[in-house]
């Protein structure tokens, strides 16, 4: 069976398709950057650039879900799952108005996962 590198919580996938309803499709990106930036942020899909210096980890609720690699070089031991509290972040994520933001939880994978990870997407320049 495969690993997925990344999942979604069910109160996180709720929001998604509060988000989904009022936007159309939607991608996560989370950077490398200090504070918030380094939340997973909701957009549109095709409103944050993504490049070269990007990969995708995989889907959640319909969504590709994208890092920074810089960032990925210190997850890729982990498996990621984007979960949601009440809150206001500070990014420009699609949830903030909703006063809610997303945020990951991680564990490090097993031999066993890690010996079957999902493969990672890279976009072609």
């Amino acid at each position: 069976m495969v690993t997925p590198r990344v999942l979604i919580t069910k109160e996180a996938e709720k929001v998604m398709d509060e988000l989904r309803e009022k936007y159309g499709e939607l991608m996560f990106h989370q950077s490398g950057g200090c504070c918030d930036g380094s939340q997973p942020m909701c957009f549109e899909k095709g409103d944050f650039k993504i490049g070269s210096s990007d990969v995708c980890l995989g889907t959640i609720a319909g969504c590709e879900f994208w890092m920074s690699k810089d960032q990925f070089e210190y997850w890729k031991h982990t498996q990621l799952e984007v979960d949601v509290t009440n809150g206001r972040g500070s990014s420009f994520s699609l949830e903030i108005p909703m006063g809610k933001r997303f945020f990951v939880k991680s564990h490090l994978f097993s031999e066993g996962e890690a010996a079957n990870l999902s493969p990672l997407t890279y976009l072609e320049d």
